[in-house]
């Protein structure tokens, strides 16, 4: 695999979805709406797709719509997998490795348990890291990718909605 220059621009979209995606808490009731919202792009856009948010050892939230396969299974553990263990992105980390000309299976860097491709996504916790994975399967990398995306920005932005009206009623 040789080095790609032209990866600079998407490896920055990536960095700073990240930056952007960040929570302030994250718990076992927010896992659920979180996958709930995921579901629910994923369930109006006709897609077949699982949805996984998990910590590590433990699933948090799991949805399957019709149409998916038991092979989604595998893809959703390696993908989360590669996120719980790289705390970035599997698009990120497979932008970063293609970027840098690396082929981590070439090298046995990164065992058959993980999955370097986009659909995977750090629930990262401001003040405390990378809490836990939220994962699509069944559509390709990028779309896998974009639906997670996609969901926490609509769950984020509800929970600040949320909290605005919380403090306007109390005043």
């Amino acid at each position: 695999m040789t080095a790609n220059p032209q990866s600079a621009p998407l490896i920055a979209d990536l960095e700073r979805e990240e930056q952007e995606l960040i929570f302030d808490r994250f718990d076992h009731g927010d896992a659920w709406r979180l996958g709930s919202t995921i579901t629910e792009l994923a369930r109006d856009a006709g897609h077949a797709v699982g949805i996984d948010i998990r910590r590590p050892g433990l699933i948090l939230f799991r949805s399957a719509l019709p149409g998916i396969t038991p092979d989604q299974e595998t893809w959703i553990t390696r993908k989360a997998a590669l996120v719980l263990r790289m705390e970035a992105s599997s698009a990120l980390v497979d932008a970063r490795l293609s970027a840098a000309g690396i082929d981590p299976s070439a090298i046995g860097w990164l065992g058959q348990e993980y999955a370097v491709t986009g659909g995977s996504f750090p629930i990262r916790v401001r003040g405390v890291g990378v809490v836990a994975a939220a994962t699509a399967s069944g559509l390709s990398s990028k779309q896998d990718h974009d639906l997670v995306v996609a969901g926490i920005r609509r769950f984020l932005e509800k929970e600040s909605e949320s909290f605005v009206t919380a403090v306007r009623e109390k005043r």
